[in-house]
């Protein structure tokens, strides 16, 4: 799959697992099923008015939730499966960058709210992968991070020197992990995520307390 795009690949992964697990499995997200899960992503890449509200202010994202329950509702896990494999429609989410970094990081990070919560471990992913999620850590950490207000915070991809300051501030807490283990952390799946929390206690408690994603 070395000429498929990183997004393209995630997708069809997923696809593939909800596809051998079946509707019913748990996923990461609380009181969402696969079956619920599915019906998110066909909401956000076709639904042209309640897919830009998931990422607004709560008013808007109720207006989403009450579209997906309908989506849910509709339409069978299969014919959901098939319509996310199928790829993004025509338009905004087959722009470069939003494949890249928005559409990267929805699908693996919700590959992994299916793997995790179904006893899957964590992968050992390409190079490129790697890259990848690390370009992606290093863009958004910042706003994914943004209720983070009483501590700094360090990023470090574990075993290399790459590292990054997301917030400077003092105290400071640092994050170390592999790129894919800190992007899940970041998208608020910090209990799931293999990251190690260091600095000062005080600090420590803050990143802990604090949540973290959209």
């Amino acid at each position: 799959m070395a000429d498929v795009p990183l997004d393209t690949q995630e997708r069809h992964e997923l696809c593939d697992l909800l596809d051998e697990l079946g509707p019913s499995v748990p996923t990461l997200l609380e009181g969402w099923n696969a079956h619920d899960l599915a019906a998110h992503i066909v909401l956000r890449e076709h639904d042209f008015v309640a897919g830009p509200c998931i990422v607004l202010p709560a008013p808007f994202q109720r207006f989403a939730e009450q579209r997906r329950v309908r989506l849910a509702a509709s339409k069978d896990f299969a014919w959901l499966v098939t319509r996310i494999r199928s790829g993004p429609p025509i338009g905004f989410f087959r722009i470069e960058w939003v494949r890249s970094m928005a559409n990267l990081n929805e699908f693996f990070v919700h590959h992994e709210d299916v793997r995790r919560a179904n006893g899957y471990g964590v992968r050992s992913l390409t190079p490129a992968m790697d890259a990848a999620l690390w370009r992606n850590v290093r863009r958004g950490s910042r706003y994914l991070s943004r209720r983070l207000h009483t501590s700094g915070l360090e990023i470090e991809w574990a075993g290399t020197d790459e590292q990054v300051t997301i917030r400077p501030s003092e105290p400071t807490a640092r994050l170390s992990g592999p790129p894919g283990e800190l992007l899940l952390y970041v998208f608020g799946r910090q209990t799931a995520a293999q990251v190690e929390v260091s600095g000062p206690p005080e600090a420590v408690v803050a990143v802990r307390r604090t949540h973290f994603g959209m």
